[in-house]
């Protein structure tokens, strides 16, 4: 009879909460997520599509994004519903004006302090700038050409730029005239591939040896090796968009890159239906620590996001289920 009885309860408490996910399900519905084309972006794409599956009863998937036709489709045709991470930089106008219609819900940030954590900048280790300073500037960059060494000439300094075909290739060019680099006895060179720009800058950075690159966050080497963004001053962006990014600019001025703004993005309709999934979509908001050892493990194993995403959500419950209400987190759990 005790048996009886507790087989009763078990299979009575299976059943509500089965009818609770699906009550949960036909309240979230069908959620399509972008899934932007680069590391970072695909596994916060996939860990958003696992939480809100199993922990929300949501019928997510994920469909293929890139920045520009991501936030265009958004804003005609509300679709996909969620953007986890849109570099709103190359699309804020547009976006901006969707807000100001109603038509899109900017939810929040993706990374914890995101003008350190995120974007684009000339980088060097920091055991040079504890050992020099001055180097902190690009002032003190130009007035140290020795430290920096070009193995291909010897008596010059090196600025390691983009890749040709990259845009920051013509951002890097006009800023390395702008500041008069070649004048403080630098060259500018030319990587030839992103695998190599990140080779060099890592074969430079175990040997102890001096180098300034140009680089980007949140990416896996930014996670492995500890660099510092160089201050190149103020940005100005009415004189970015007119020289610094246009290329072949006749008379480039002293600039810097933009603060990146990386946003989590989503359809006000969506928004509206769903307030609970929103809740999650604001508290989820990664450290750089977190986010750079999911990029090092997707690198390390040639991972793909959905790959990193796993790994992320089986080896680090003490993270995410700081984003969810404790019933939530427990179907996370048992999900996986």
């Amino acid at each position: 009879m005790k048996l009886m009885k507790s087989s009763y309860l078990a299979a009575m408490a299976i059943a509500v909460s089965a009818l609770g996910t699906g009550v949960a399900k036909a309240e979230c519905g069908n959620v399509t997520i972008a899934e932007m084309n680069w590391a970072s972006a695909q596994a916060a794409a996939r860990v958003d599509e696992f939480i809100l599956k199993h922990g929300y009863g949501c019928d997510a998937e994920t469909v293929p994004g890139d920045t520009v036709p991501t936030a265009a489709s958004m804003t005609e045709r509300a679709r996909p519903d969620i953007a986890p991470e849109l570099w709103m930089n190359t699309v804020k106008e547009q976006v901006d004006r969707a807000v100001a219609e109603g038509r899109l819900t900017v939810v929040g940030d993706v990374l914890e302090d995101p003008a350190t954590n995120a974007g684009e900048g000339w980088w060097i280790p920091r055991y040079m700038l504890e050992q020099h300073p001055e180097l902190a500037t690009i002032e003190g960059v130009k007035q140290n050409a020795a430290l920096f060494r070009d193995p291909e000439d010897p008596t010059k300094g090196r600025v390691i730029g983009c890749p040709a075909g990259w845009a920051c290739q013509i951002i890097t060019d006009n800023l390395f005239r702008a500041f008069d680099m070649e004048q403080a006895g630098f060259n500018l060179v030319d990587p030839g591939s992103g695998a190599a720009l990140g080779g060099a800058i890592t074969r430079a950075y175990n040997r102890g040896e001096g180098v300034i690159a140009y680089y980007w966050a949140p990416t896996s080497l930014l996670s492995k090796l500890d660099l510092v963004r160089v201050d190149l001053g103020a940005h100005d962006a009415a004189t970015f968009e007119s020289c610094i990014a246009v290329a072949n600019c006749p008379d480039p001025q002293p600039n810097n890159f933009a603060v990146s703004e990386i946003k989590t993005v989503v359809a006000t309709d969506f928004a509206n239906r769903n307030p609970e999934t929103i809740e999650y979509l604001k508290a989820r908001v990664w450290s750089a620590e977190a986010f750079g050892q999911v990029l090092e493990y997707m690198e390390e194993q040639q991972a793909d996001g959905q790959a990193g995403a796993r790994w992320f959500l089986e080896n680090h419950e003490d993270v995410w289920s700081q984003w969810l209400p404790a019933d939530v987190a427990a179907r996370v759990k048992a999900a996986l």
